[in-house]
């Protein structure tokens, strides 16, 4: 008996689910015939013109891996320009990778600011955190506050597996 009351409330909540009536078995036959159509192709991308005059994009190229310099690494930098903004001092660096061969990694630029005696007055660093490439010329910019105290300062250059031997250069 038990089974026969299972059996009745199972076949009851199967035919009350929506599209699952006795009455309209031809409705699951007609989902899978619109699902069978194929939908109306789109016109391929070649065929679209393109605006006169529009550049073609070209395909993109995967970023090539250049083992990083090991030692030492050469980086020709462009005269420090040095201004007064407010309370700081901005002073911007351009620099150049001048090895053909290797990236240099982890590129660290420490501006140091002394007084007239020599002591240091305060400073700032800079951390280039991707590689900088053979060629690759960045901008470097140092934010230092302003202290009375300040006359003169250096630059300390840097990299994650050496040193940095600098040349100044007039132009990139």
């Amino acid at each position: 008996m038990q089974k026969y009351l299972m059996l009745t409330f199972v076949s009851a909540c199967l035919l009350a689910l929506p599209g699952c009536t006795a009455d309209q078995p031809d409705a699951v036959a007609d989902d899978e015939a619109e699902a069978a159509t194929p939908a109306p192709a789109a016109p391929p991308a070649e065929q679209a013109t393109p605006a006169a005059g529009a550049a073609q994009p070209s395909p993109a190229t995967p970023a090539k891996f250049i083992p990083p310099i090991r030692g030492q690494a050469e980086l020709g930098f462009m005269t420090p320009v040095s201004k007064r903004v407010g309370k700081e001092i901005v002073t911007v660096i351009k620099v150049k990778n001048l090895s053909n061969t290797g990236s240099i990694a982890g590129l660290k630029v420490d501006e140091y600011w002394y007084d007239k005696a020599g002591d240091p007055v305060s400073g700032d660093t800079f951390r280039y955190r991707k590689p900088l490439m053979p060629g690759e010329v960045i901008e470097v910019t140092l934010r230092t506050p302003v202290n009375e105290k300040m006359d003169r300062n250096s630059y300390q250059f840097a990299h994650a597996n050496g040193e940095i031997k600098t040349k100044k250069v007039s132009k990139f």
